[in-house]
């Protein structure tokens, strides 16, 4: 059962005001309840998305490790190793955000280098399979990026959809029928209270009209 709403004078003027309330709450419990649906549509589409990309991913690592082997296979794998270590990929990693719903959702944009400064050649290995192995790692790379974009999506969204459906539950489980209660309580107090006064006027009327009649 709902527990009735504290009100410290019971007047006719505060139950309108408590009227007021409820309706108030009911617009934002609708409006909570649609910002809910489009974050959990959002979370749903990430995930579809996340789950996506990571498939993707692992089908990037073993293509670049395969091409990894044949580098090693054809050149030797010290050499390789050897520029491995020394091989430099340049690179940043832009931050801009989004709004989905009232939340500042991340966009991560891996920056264009210029050709001349990125170095994903090994020196020493200057074959068509060692520019195809560094082609297939910066791929992988630009898609660990958009993975992790999605995921800090995720991790936000989650949270403020926990938010949210707190909210919502205090309104549609606490507010709205602890206004409903009080209402109700204090609607049946004034009807009690009127009719009261109506029978009492009443009698005092037929009171009256009696003193009047005894008196002709």
């Amino acid at each position: 059962m709902a527990r009735k709403i504290h009100v410290t004078r019971p007047t006719k003027i505060e139950l309108t005001r408590l009227k007021r309330r409820l309706k108030l709450a009911s617009r934002i419990q609708k409006i909570v309840k649609d910002r809910l649906s489009i974050l959990i549509m959002e979370f749903l589409q990430t995930v579809r998305e996340c789950a996506s990309i990571k498939e993707n991913l692992l089908g990037q690592y073993d293509q670049a490790f395969r091409s990894l082997l044949v580098t090693e296979g054809y050149h030797g794998r010290a050499l390789v190793l050897q520029e491995i270590l020394l091989a430099r990929m340049p690179f940043e990693v832009q931050y801009l955000s989004r709004n989905v719903a009232g939340v500042r959702v991340p966009l991560f944009e891996l920056q264009e280098i210029e050709q001349e400064k990125l170095q994903t050649e090994l020196s020493g290995c200057s074959s068509a399979m060692c520019e195809k192995t560094g082609r297939l790692s910066r791929k992988c790379l630009e898609t660990i990026v958009d993975l992790s974009e999605r995921q800090k999506t995720l991790e936000l969204l989650g949270s403020e959809i926990n938010k949210v459906k707190r909210i919502n539950n205090a309104l549609e489980y606490v507010i709205i029928p602890g206004l409903e209660e009080t209402i109700k309580y204090l609607t049946m107090k004034f009807e009690e209270r009127d009719r009261e006064e109506a029978d009492r006027l009443k009698r005092v009327k037929l009171l009256i009209e009696g003193r009047q009649a005894y008196a002709y």
